[in-house]
């Protein structure tokens, strides 16, 4: 393979690259340039790095034609989010604030996040996604059980005074010798089938 150094510290950067690299695909990119910068052919340098041919000429001529900085791996951006990134903060306060008489519910959940989304902002969630959203927006599913408006503390503290089967104890259940063995009849009693 015909490869010259673009650069004089190419050869430098690509070793120290080839070392130092973790992602074993980008390392065999450099590898591969080296192996053609030190006058092998693509099959032999194939070999070596226990790729295709294909692989080996198209890092190479990349570099070729375009220098290290071509080979050097991109982003990888992924698919973007339905809910765009200027309205996040905006569901993020409305998903905070007190539920509406409209929400019918006494806190929002998941499901009711995913209704909000879909009325209030034309983007359609899985509840899936519907919770991967709230995590990336900080918003923890862990909460205290919800209050209802209609609660009313001093009733609940009359009933719960009031109430005779949460003031007695239980009878106990389990007889008060127990085995030593921890089974409820000793070995060898029940009797043996034939």
């Amino acid at each position: 393979m015909q490869v010259e150094l673009h650069h004089p510290e190419d050869l430098t950067l690509l070793r120290q690259q080839s070392h130092q690299q973790r992602d074993a695909k980008q390392r065999d990119r450099y590898r591969a340039i080296l192996l053609a910068l030190e006058g092998r052919g693509a099959p032999a340098i194939a070999k070596t790095l226990a790729r295709s041919r294909r692989f080996v000429q198209r890092w190479v001529y990349t570099y070729r034609d375009h220098g290290l900085a071509a080979v050097a791996p991109e982003r990888q951006t992924g698919r973007p989010p339905n809910l765009p990134a200027t309205e996040e903060e905006s569901f993020k306060e409305r998903f905070l604030a007190d539920p509406t008489e409209a929400d019918g519910v006494c806190t929002l959940r998941g499901k009711e996040a995913q209704r909000i989304l879909q009325e209030e902002f034309g983007v359609e969630y899985t509840l899936a996604g519907v919770y991967d959203l709230l995590h990336r927006l900080g918003l923890s599913c862990l909460a205290p059980r919800p209050r209802h408006r209609k609660n009313d503390p001093e009733q609940m503290r009359k009933w719960v005074a009031d109430a005779p089967l949460l003031s007695r104890k239980s009878p106990k259940c389990t007889p008060s010798k127990e085995s030593r063995s921890g089974f409820r009849t000793k070995r060898g009693s029940a009797s043996k089938a034939p």
